[in-house]
């Protein structure tokens, strides 16, 4: 079943704001109580608002786990953003409707076998691996887990408490390589996510390749970001998981 099919499939209930911090400037956290939600960790739902008599939606992965009664979106406003600006402006106990089910086959069931796990994304591309990281499931499917992490400022390195949690609790398994563009990074590596993986500066850093033999590689975030690593991995002879064609690479396209 296609993204598109499932989401002309859902149906939109109310999820009442508990919360909506304000992480930097552009980046915000939008906690939400909304009944009986459903999801596998890795999905997305969308989020829908009537803006001047016209309800404007736009997908946003989940970032909470599986089971946990508050329902988190990570998202940022794009200048004039409809929805982004909206969102960024409700308060406590405004409603705002979410689709459900969830949707989408960027999970851990869909991702192929695999010694290392590579979570590559850009901006709240971090989204959906904040959901994945806590499960069990990861940790019994893949020795190694690398979460790769780009962003243009310091300052939208976020979450670092939930990354924080993960690398305590999997010291030996779990790297984390935040990538700045456009400033300097006292914490990890300088430049676009390409730049350091052409460089060789990822790999460098945790002590193993990506390859077709021994890594799967989950990308998520900014689509020229996608289409590039996926051009570079692919002449590595790696290639997009697909049903019918087996592959090493998974992808999310909302749109």
């Amino acid at each position: 079943m296609s993204v598109l099919r499932q989401i002309q499939r859902s149906r939109m209930i109310d999820g009442r704001v508990l919360s909506n911090e304000a992480l930097t400037k552009r980046l915000y956290a939008l906690r939400l109580d909304v009944e009986s939600l459903q999801f596998e960790a890795g999905q997305f739902v969308r989020l829908e608002l009537d803006i001047d008599g016209e309800k404007v939606a736009r997908p946003y992965s989940l970032v909470n786990i599986p089971g946990d009664p508050v329902v988190e979106v990570f998202f940022n406003t794009v200048p004039g953003g409809k929805l982004s600006n909206a969102l960024a402006a409700l308060q406590k106990n405004d409603i705002v409707s979410v689709s459900q089910p969830a949707s989408g086959f960027f999970i851990l069931s869909g991702t192929p076998a695999a010694r290392d796990l590579w979570l590559i994304a850009t901006g709240t591309g971090l989204g959906p691996y904040l959901s994945i990281l806590p499960t069990g499931q990861l940790w019994e499917r893949f020795e190694n887990v690398v979460l790769v992490h780009g962003v243009p400022y310091c300052e939208e390195l976020v979450y670092q408490d939930v990354i924080n949690l993960v690398q305590s609790k999997y010291p030996e398994r779990f790297r984390y390589l935040p990538c700045v563009s456009r400033e300097k990074n006292p914490t990890g590596l300088n430049g676009r996510i390409t730049d350091t993986l052409n460089r060789g500066d990822l790999e460098r850093s945790v002590g193993f390749p990506i390859s077709k033999a021994t890594s799967s590689v989950m990308l998520c975030g900014n689509h020229n970001m996608i289409k590039d690593v996926q051009s570079i991995l692919a002449a590595r002879g790696m290639q997009k998981h697909l049903h019918h064609k087996p592959g090493q690479i998974l992808t999310e396209q909302y749109f």
